[in-house]
């Protein structure tokens, strides 16, 4: 082939490419649909304990295990949405959620949600890696952190009004209820891809196996790569470590009533919204790697939120003020460490956006089991937050270096 035939090629590609990017708002909407899931039912984890006879323990298990089964769901479709395509695979987990939404609206133990729980998450993965990976598939850098930031905004509305949602869902007819509003919700995601939803990636004939861990192994050994993908995620599914414990700090040790859990989680997702929006306005004026810098607005509530803790000064303003701020800057941080992350590599970018994606995970899962270690749960959460916070800076500096 020659140079103008290679130049035609890919001037036909990208032709093609810019004529199928698929609206913002669907992607957003497979996107939230896994991590929704998640958000909704954490305000009743209680009042579902009770009606399933099952402990605080217990209960915690279907956030954890969720949070896990969102990690390996996305480990697996990454690569497999490189070689069969991004629509087929989408389309497959869709179902798989739908199913394990009605499963758990059966559930008669706590047992069988816990494995419901475990599927809907396994299958809402799908929406969280294939969303990014469409993104990069019909986007530069810039445009990438930009629509990432975009979709984050209308991503986080959802788990902001989320927690409020569940409690009123389970106020007016019951906590089975919200897996009624998460079945259809797959229903709606499965209409609306199957119809508006076109295939953006170039699949590659080879996607054995061992080239699966090839490309897995290439990515581990990218020092660019695991900087931004262990700071990224440091920087924000710490904050599961707050969610897991959030109904035992508001109503045990702050003295809440259970109702109000899901409007105090609704505002502090919802400084995720802010950080994205403002993400979305700098993104193409300021260098992508400065917003990374905000990460350290979120290091400074964490030690503020871990001194009010460990003094015995927890206030209700101070908490929901505190993770506001944290969740500010980890909305305008995390856009940007995950276009960088995903855009290491472009020819495996649903590899890169699924191992991104498991590392989110793992580290969500960590920092929710983490508070689970003693009784006092706003201490626990807020040391886990200042750690990832660290941590998140540290790596940063490593990604950013020249290679």
């Amino acid at each position: 082939m020659t140079t103008t035939d290679a130049s035609a090629d890919s001037s036909a590609y990208e032709t093609a490419r810019e004529n199928r990017i698929p609206p913002l708002w669907l992607l957003a909407l497979i996107t939230f649909s896994g991590t929704l899931a998640m958000h909704i039912f954490v305000p009743v984890l209680p009042i579902a304990g009770e009606a399933l006879h099952a402990g605080a323990a217990e209960m915690q298990a279907t956030i954890s295990i969720y949070i896990l089964g969102l990690a390996a769901g996305q480990l697996v479709y990454g690569p497999l949405s490189d070689r069969y395509g991004r629509r087929p695979i989408l389309m497959a987990g869709l179902v798989v959620y739908t199913l394990a939404s009605l499963t758990a609206l059966f559930s008669s133990s706590v047992e069988m949600l816990i494995v419901a729980r475990l599927f809907q998450a396994l299958g809402g993965g799908t929406g969280l890696v294939i969303g990014r990976a469409i993104v990069r598939d019909t986007s530069t850098t810039t445009e990438s952190t930009r629509r990432l930031a975009l979709m984050n905004l209308m991503v986080t509305v959802g788990p902001g009004l989320a927690p409020i949602a569940g409690s009123l869902l389970a106020g007016v007819a019951g906590w089975r209820a919200i897996f009624v509003v998460l079945c259809l919700l797959g229903i709606c995601n499965i209409l609306c891809s199957w119809r508006l939803l076109p295939e953006t990636s170039r699949m590659a004939k080879d996607q054995s196996f061992s080239l699966i861990a090839r490309n897995y192994g290439l990515l581990l050994r990218t020092p660019a790569f695991v900087g931004y993908a262990i700071g990224g995620s440091c920087a924000t599914t710490s904050f599961y470590a707050f969610v897991g414990a959030a109904p035992f700090i508001f109503v045990n040790q702050l003295h809440r009533p259970t109702g109000e859990i899901g409007i105090f989680l609704g505002i502090v997702v919802l400084g995720y919204w802010l950080g994205s929006l403002i993400a979305s306005r700098l993104a193409g004026r300021i260098p992508i790697r400065r917003l990374l810098a905000f990460n350290l607005l979120s290091l400074l509530a964490a030690l503020f939120l871990l001194t009010i803790s460990a003094t015995g000064n927890l206030t209700l303003i101070a908490v929901v003020g505190g993770m506001f701020v944290y969740t500010i800057g980890a909305g305008i941080a995390s856009p940007a460490a995950m276009s960088e992350a995903i855009g290491v590599n472009p020819l495996v970018a649903g590899s890169a956006s699924g191992l991104y994606g498991f590392v989110q995970m793992v580290i969500g899962a960590i920092a929710t089991a983490a508070t689970g270690l003693g009784s006092d749960h706003a201490l626990l959460a807020s040391l886990a937050v200042v750690i990832a916070c660290i941590i998140s800076q540290i790596c940063f500096r490593i990604a950013s270096r020249p290679a």
